[in-house]
């Protein structure tokens, strides 16, 4: 019988390209960081151009991870499940090496060597990965765009903001270029805070560039802002008169476009006759807004992920007191807390977010690593989800409670 010709084995990764794994691995939410990773300068995270490195680098290890993820239904502490689940609670739930241990109900040593053999495994997967770009013919470099170039520098984080504070930052800014231009501002705003969750740096330079060109394009008189916001849109509207040498330029330059397309923001300009010129900047409220509690940025990433493509508004808290402020604020359609918090623990703020009328009937999810369910359902919550969370787990207790 003639020689079978024998499969090439998988090229394992260098050991210093292992090492680059499991420092990405490490800081797998510190966006700034895996901007400027070599992972991300190597080729292998080129072929979004509408993506930067950072997040794109992010997406790659996170691929890597679910790879390796069983798909036999094993048994979450199995030896078929064990590693994948050993990096999955290492880095992509944040926990501790100690947590992941009594998770897994496994020795130090053994979640230190299986953790080895985890970024081993993801690192093999990325090196494969890398090795196929690299044979792909074209250009492999991806050519940035200015403003993509600058938002480079930026932590795309968003988290809960004030949209009239918003607002007066961008009239504070435009002051004395609409005092030269003899330019008065009218602005109404509700008397309620009107709450957006987005990033703040991107926000805010939409906001001041759209008004100052407006103060730019406007003639001597009265620019008029109003900020309306209902369940559904939030609108900012700007009137004025525009000079003649005006007429025909944007409200919106492409950058400021882009910015505003980043967040999902839409530009709209017309001409209106009696009024002039009037640009509404419209910002989705989304559908149901969902109050994450916990001081792990990790949880707030991971449910963001998630519940993307179900019209989720997420909003943010790192600490209790932080938390029970904006669920007054924001009165949101359901609560996931975390009973681990420095100063206030979840099981306090359960007690007074059920003392107060308008949130004793909203759906709160405690989502943590203790394992109490009873004393949960006891102080008032609506369900229990032990810590780590799937997306189905997730997805299943906010149809549950009516959210999604």
């Amino acid at each position: 019988m003639p020689n079978q010709p024998e499969l090439a084995e998988p090229v394992a990764p260098p050991e210093e390209f292992v090492d680059l794994v499991k420092d990405a691995l490490e800081h797998l939410y510190d966006f700034p960081y895996l901007q400027r990773h070599p992972l991300g300068q190597k080729g292998l995270v080129t072929e979004r151009s509408t993506e930067l490195p950072g997040q794109r680098l992010r997406e790659e290890l996170l691929a890597a991870i679910e790879s390796f993820s069983p798909k036999t239904g094993a048994p979450f502490r199995s030896p078929q499940a064990r590693l994948y689940n050993l990096i999955r609670l290492r880095y992509v739930e944040a926990m501790t090496v100690q947590e992941t241990a009594h998770e897994l109900r496994i020795s130090l040593r053994q979640v230190y060597r299986d953790l080895r053999r985890g970024e081993e495994s993801v690192a093999a997967v990325l090196w494969a990965r890398q090795a196929n770009v690299e044979t792909q013919p074209g250009p492999r470099a991806v050519q940035l765009s200015s403003i993509q170039a600058e938002m480079e520098q930026l932590e795309p984080r968003s988290r809960s903001i004030e949209v009239r504070a918003l607002i007066q930052h961008a009239q504070t800014a435009v002051e004395r270029l609409a005092l030269q231009r003899a330019v008065d501002f009218h602005i109404q705003v509700p008397p309620e805070p009107v709450i957006v969750s987005t990033d703040p740096v991107v926000a805010r330079q939409v906001l001041v560039n759209m008004l100052s060109r407006a103060v730019q394009q406007a003639q001597a008189g009265t620019l008029e802002l109003i900020l309306t916001a209902d369940e559904r849109q939030i609108s900012i509207r700007l009137s004025y008169n525009p000079e003649a040498k005006a007429t025909s330029q944007p409200a919106a330059n492409h950058v400021v476009a882009e910015l505003a397309e980043r967040l999902g923001w839409q530009v709209r300009q017309e001409e209106q006759a009696g009024i002039g010129r009037v640009v509404t900047l419209q910002i989705s409220a989304c559908g149901p807004t969902i109050l994450v509690i916990d001081d792990n940025q990790g949880l707030v990433e991971l449910l963001n992920r998630y519940l993307s493509g179900h019209a989720c508004r997420v909003v943010a808290a790192a600490s209790g007191q932080e938390g029970l402020q904006l669920a007054q604020q924001v009165m949101p359609d359901a609560i996931v807390l975390d009973i681990m918090m420095p100063e206030m623990d979840g099981w306090e703020l359960l007690q007074r977010l059920r003392s107060y009328q308008s949130l004793a009937k909203t759906p709160v999810i405690i989502c943590s690593v203790f394992n109490d369910p009873e004393l949960a359902y006891s102080l008032g919550a609506s369900l229990f989800l032990a810590k780590p969370v799937s997306r189905d787990n997730v997805l299943t207790a906010l149809r549950k409670v009516g959210v999604v």
